[in-house]
C-alpha cells in the first residue's frame, strides 16, 4: 500500500467536499412546542415500540439504502419524557416550521454569502434506522450559491438545509435499538459544500471556517454531538464515499488522507484480481466440514441449529488479507457487510487456520468449494438465515472488489479510518410533506452578527486581553457571560482569567462548577470588583459555591470568611510592616519593597489584592524616605 504522506492529490484526482451538521440553540423544536434541553434516560417517564419500512417515493421507487436497512427486521424502543408531545410521538401532524430556527438559518445564510430561496418547502427524507418516529427526517431548503474562502482558493456552499434533528441512540436491544426522544426535532442546518476541496488540509480549513461563522452566530448548541461533520472523498479512477459522523474537526484532514488510501490500495487489488482473472462463486453451505470443531464461533452457531456458509474466491488468495488501511484489510470490508446483515463476521483461509479451525478443517473447506491454492474462502457461521443473508452480501461486496471502489456511505472511526454503514442514498427517499406549510424566508430583518475572529480583535483592542486569552473566551462557551460581567464593571482581564482559567482548575480538581449558575459566577465577579472580596480568592469563594448552589456569593463569601481587608486595616497592617523594618527602610528605601511586599501580604493573610497592598507600601516607603 502507497504511503499517503507521498500522495499527490491533483495527480490522484482528489476531489472532496463537506456536510456540515450543527444544532440550533432555539427555544424550541423545529416542528412543535417542546423545549431542546437534553435529558438523561433515567428521566424516561415511558417506553413506546415502532416496527419500520420503507415507502415508494412519488416515482413509484424505494430507495436502495432504504432497502437495505429494512431487510434487517428490528424493534425500536423510544425512551419518552414527560416533555414528550404527540408530534415527537408521530401521533399528530407536524406543526409549522418554527419561526426562530428560520431566522438562526437566514442569518447562517448570509454569513456564507448565499442567496435565500423565495419559498422553502418541507421534504421528507426517508429514514427507517429507527432514528425517527415516522420513519423519515424532515428537511426544508432554504439557502443555495454560498462560498467561503481559504488558503488553497474558494469553496462554493451549493446549499444550506433546515431539518429535524434525530433522536439520540442509546444502545443496542436483543430485539433491536432503543432511542431517546429528547434529541428528535431540535432544529439543525445541514451545510454542503461544492466538490471544491483538493487536499486534506483545505477540507479541515473549510470545516473550521464554517464552524467559525456559525458559533459567530451566538445561536447554535455547543457540546459533544452538536455537530458533525460528513465527508465526501474521491479520487479519479476511485468513486465517491461519504464518510459520515466525524466528531472532531481535527479528524477531517486524516480522514481525507486515509480514504484517499483506502481507495488507492482497492484500487491495485482490483488490477491485480484482473491480472489473475479472478471470480467470486456461488455460496456453498459447508456445516459437514465443521462437524465437531474446536471453534468456539462456528461450534456454537452449529450447536444452535445454525449453518456454516462459505463463498468461493477465485484468484483472491493473498489480497482477502491485505492491509488497506491501518488495521484494516479487504476481509475486514466483506466482514463490515456480513455484520450489516446480522452475522458476528467472517472467517477467511488468508487468515486460517486459527481461532480454533485447524489447519485440516482449512483443507477440507477447500476440497468442499473446489478451489486451489491461488483462491481464498469466506465463510460465515451464524443461525441459518442471518448466515444466508449475510454470506450472500459478501459475495456481493467480493464482486464489486474486481472493478474498484464501490460508491457507499461510511462511518468515520476515531483512528481516522472508516466502515461500511450503507449503499449511497438516491433521490427515491425524498418526497414532499403534505402536513406543513411552505414559508416565504425574509432576510430584511436578518443582522449580520459580529464574526468571531473580529471578536478576538477587539477584546484586544477594547479590554486589553492578550490574543491568547481574547481567543479563548471569543471562542468559549461563556462568551456571553463574560460580555454581561464587564459590562458591569468586572475587570475584562479578571473575567476572563476566572470564566477560562479559574473554573478549568477547579473542574479538574474534582469541584462541580456545573453547579455553578451565571448570576454566581457574575455576582462573585462583581464582589471582587467592590473590593469586598480579594481577586485571589475568587476560586475560594467559587468552590465553596459549587458545592452549596443553594447559597449567595454574599451568603458564601460570610460562611467562608474570605471578605477582603479594608482600606484602613490595609493601611494599618502595612504600617505595621513598616514600622517592624524601619531601619532596612532608612537604609535601603525602595529597594526595601520587595522584602517587605511579602511580609504585607502575609500579615494580612490573603484579605487584601496585591494591588492595594502595594500602593499603600509604596506610600508608606515614601513617607520615611
Amino acid at each position: 500500500m502507497t504511503d499517503s504522506d507521498t500522495y499527490d492529490y491533483e495527480e490522484l484526482g482528489l476531489v472532496a467536499g463537506l456536510e456540515i451538521h450543527q444544532q440550533l440553540d432555539t427555544a424550541s423544536k423545529l416542528f412543535c412546542a417542546c423545549p431542546t434541553e437534553r435529558r438523561e434516560p433515567a428521566e424516561s417517564t415511558r417506553t413506546f415500540t415502532r416496527f419500520l419500512h420503507p415507502t415508494k417515493s412519488e416515482l413509484g421507487e424505494i430507495d436502495e439504502a432504504a432497502l437495505e436497512e429494512s431487510r434487517v427486521d428490528r424493534e425500536f424502543e423510544y425512551l419518552a419524557y414527560d416533555t414528550t408531545c404527540l408530534v415527537e410521538a408521530d401521533d399528530e401532524p407536524p406543526h409549522r416550521m418554527d419561526g426562530e430556527a428560520l431566522g438562526v438559518a437566514l442569518e447562517i445564510a448570509q454569513l456564507l454569502d448565499m442567496d435565500p430561496v423565495d419559498q422553502a418547502h418541507v421534504m421528507r427524507k426517508i429514514v427507517v434506522d429507527g432514528s425517527n418516529t415516522s420513519g423519515f427526517q424532515r428537511s426544508s431548503l432554504i439557502a443555495t450559491d454560498g462560498e467561503i474562502e481559504t488558503s488553497e482558493g474558494p469553496v462554493g456552499i451549493e446549499d444550506l438545509l433546515l431539518e429535524e434533528e434525530s433522536a439520540q441512540r442509546i444502545e443496542e436491544t436483543e430485539s433491536g435499538v432503543r432511542w431517546s426522544l429528547d434529541r428528535l426535532g431540535i432544529p439543525l442546518v445541514e451545510i454542503g459544500t461544492s466538490p471544491d476541496i483538493s487536499s486534506p488540509e483545505q477540507a479541515l480549513e473549510a470545516a473550521e471556517r464554517i464552524g467559525m461563522l456559525l458559533r459567530s452566530t451566538g445561536t447554535v448548541k455547543r457540546g459533544l454531538g452538536t455537530i458533525r461533520q460528513d465527508v465526501n472523498v474521491s479520487i479519479a479512477e476511485g468513486a465517491r464515499v461519504e464518510m459520515k459522523g466525524v466528531q472532531s474537526l481535527e479528524d477531517i484532514a486524516d480522514l481525507v488522507r486515509g480514504e484517499v488510501g483506502r481507495q488507492v490500495a482497492l484500487l491495485e487489488i482490483a488490477d491485480e484480481l484482473a491480472e489473475r482473472g479472478a471470480s467470486v462463486g456461488d455460496p456453498v453451505d459447508v456445516s459437514d466440514v465443521f462437524a465437531g470443531t474446536d471453534s468456539g464461533v462456528i461450534g456454537g452457531a452449529l450447536s444452535g441449529d445454525g449453518s456454516v456458509m462459505a463463498v468461493p474466491l477465485y484468484g483472491f488468495d493473498g489480497l482477502v488479507g491485505r492491509e488497506i488501511q491501518p488495521d484494516r484489510r479487504l476481509g475486514t470490508e466483506l466482514s463490515d457487510h456480513a455484520k450489516r446483515h446480522g452475522a458476528g463476521g467472517i472467517f477467511h483461509t488468508d487468515e486460517l487456520p486459527a481461532y480454533g479451525v485447524t489447519e485440516g478443517e482449512v483443507a477440507t473447506l477447500r476440497e468442499a468449494v473446489d478451489v486451489d491454492e491461488t483462491d481464498a474462502v469466506a465463510i460465515v457461521a451464524d443461525d441459518t438465515p442471518t448466515a444466508e443473508r449475510a454470506i450472500e452480501a459478501v459475495a456481493a461486496r467480493a464482486e464489486t472488489a474486481l472493478s474498484g471502489v464501490p460508491e457507499e456511505t461510511r462511518g468515520a472511526n476515531a483512528e481516522g479510518t472508516s466502515r461500511y454503514l450503507r449503499p449511497l442514498p438516491g433521490a427515491a427517499r425524498m418526497y414532499p410533506e403534505t402536513d406543513v406549510p411552505p414559508v416565504e424566508p425574509d432576510p430584511s430583518e436578518v443582522e449580520t452578527p459580529e464574526l468571531l475572529t473580529e471578536t478576538v480583535e477587539r477584546y484586544q483592542r477594547e479590554h486589553g486581553l492578550d490574543a491568547g486569552l481574547a481567543e479563548q473566551v471569543a471562542y468559549g462557551r461563556r462568551m456571553p457571560l463574560f460580555e454581561r460581567a464587564v459590562s458591569k464593571g468586572v475587570d475584562p482581564t479578571l473575567a476572563a482569567g476566572t470564566l477560562e482559567s479559574t473554573l478549568t482548575e477547579l473542574r479538574r480538581d474534582d469541584v462541580p462548577v456545573e453547579n455553578l449558575s451565571e448570576d454566581q459566577l457574575v455576582g462573585t465577579l462583581a464582589l471582587a470588583r467592590d473590593g469586598d472580596l480579594p481577586k485571589g480568592s475568587v476560586g475560594d469563594l467559587l468552590g465553596a459555591l459549587a458545592e452549596s448552589p443553594d447559597l449567595t456569593p454574599e451568603e458564601a463569601l460570610e460562611r467562608e470568611d474570605l471578605g477582603g481587608a479594608s482600606d484602613d486595616e490595609v493601611r494599618e497592617a502595612v504600617r505595621a510592616v513598616v514600622e517592624r523594618n524601619a531601619e532596612q527602610v532608612e537604609a535601603e528605601g525602595m529597594g526595601a519593597f520587595s522584602g517587605l511586599m511579602g511580609e504585607a501580604m502575609g500579615a494580612l493573610g490573603g484579605k487584601a489584592d496585591g494591588e492595594a497592598v502595594s500602593a499603600a507600601l509604596r506610600e508608606e516607603i515614601q513617607q520615611r524616605t
